[in-house]
């Protein structure tokens, strides 16, 4: 009896005939992936395990075994897996991203708070993200709301100028938005808020420079919409004013944070006839523009004019004479907040975190010369 003929026919309505047919066990069906390549099916089947216990090992779900845990991570290392945060948050209805908001024109201060965000997210599987935008502009709001909804971030981390502002706070609220915002004073619950202190480091630059004996002393504030100018400078003054120094209007100039307006600012405050012996600078990059004014009038730093400055950034000791500042941990400051927004998911009560700026004394402040 002759075997069967199949035509192409045959072949189209029953497919298994050309299908190729791997049995549950055989060699190719344990072929192992590719490094790099693996997926999260490719893991499970590797670990013996469903997909679903892979992805709560991804999540540090406490309802995974330690044995199973560990076999896992082992075949996520040796296969080169790494779950995209993306897809992370579509599969669990939860972003694995973290967002920066901030409106602030100082470098230096930006990279520093966004290293420290970065060493609180390290090993946790959540990425940083960063929008910069201008608190100036109308409908700046709504910019970081579609940021926030478009990325589907897990919370944000507002700094000073933003962090100010109640509206967008609010706004964060409605869309149901995690949020830690790091100010000068507290504008939120605990849990929400990281206050800098900015008042207390302003007393004690005045106490320093009038300990020294300094009394025809200039103030290079911030943009008075800035909370922490209204508090470094407000702290310095009413330390002065308890020591009994009183300084004059004409001795406060309001820069922007920025080196031109310390440059500025200290141009006009040094073309004074009673031209202050000592300036506090709101900021380094101010305090070096005081600098820069000084060297171009011929002013010594620091046997005419003492100066301190307000961060403690790389500037201030790579300046010559090295700079006396209030030394600001930006990045420890970053590193707490990135914790204290992570932290919001275990539901503890958190009281109000805080961190506290010191006096950092270089070489840039002597006692005032005689006459």
């Amino acid at each position: 009896m002759s075997s069967p003929r199949h035509t192409l026919a045959d072949s189209v309505h029953n497919p298994r005939m050309t299908a190729k047919t791997i049995v549950p066990g055989s060699s190719a069906a344990q072929q192992p992936p590719a490094p790099g390549k693996a997926t999260i099916n490719d893991i499970a089947r590797l670990a013996g395990v469903s997909k679903k216990t892979v992805s709560r090992v991804i999540n540090d779900s406490p309802l995974v075994k330690p044995d199973t845990r560990a076999k896992v991570h082992a075949l996520m290392r040796e296969y080169g897996y790494a779950p995209d945060p993306q897809a992370r948050g579509l599969a669990f209805r939860k972003s694995f991203l973290v967002g920066l908001v901030f409106d602030n024109p100082t470098a230096q201060y930006i990279v520093n708070m966004q290293y420290g965000v970065l060493d609180a997210l390290r090993d946790t599987g959540y990425e940083l993200v960063v929008h910069p935008c201008d608190s100036k502009r109308e409908g700046y709001i709504d910019g970081i709301r579609r940021f926030v909804l478009q990325q589907k971030l897990h919370g944000v981390i507002l700094i000073p100028r933003v962090s100010e502002d109640q509206a967008l706070a609010e706004a964060l609220r409605e869309v149901d938005c995690r949020y830690v915002r790091i100010a000068s004073v507290p504008f939120d619950e605990a849990g929400r808020m990281l206050v800098t202190q900015d008042r207390i480091a302003g007393a004690e630059a005045a106490d320093y420079l009038e300990s020294l004996g300094h009394r025809r002393i200039g103030l290079i504030t911030g943009p008075k919409r800035y909370r922490s100018s209204i508090e470094r400078g407000g702290g310095f003054l009413d330390a002065l004013a308890k020591r009994g120094v009183q300084v004059p209007p004409e001795h406060v100039y309001e820069g922007g944070y920025t080196f031109e307006s310390g440059v500025a600012g200290a141009e006009q405050l040094l073309s004074r006839p009673d031209r202050p012996t000592a300036i506090f600078a709101c900021n380094d990059e101010m305090a070096a523009g005081v600098y820069k004014a000084a060297q171009r009038m011929g002013i010594s730093i620091p046997v005419e004019l003492s100066v301190v400055g307000y961060d403690d950034s790389p500037l201030a000791s790579q300046l010559w004479p090295a700079m006396t500042t209030i030394r600001l941990p930006v990045r420890d400051v970053g590193r707490q907040a990135a914790s204290l927004l992570l932290a919001q998911d275990t539901g503890q009560v958190a009281v109000m975190a805080s961190v506290t700026p010191h006096l950092v004394a270089r070489d840039s402040c002597l006692p005032p010369q005689a006459g």
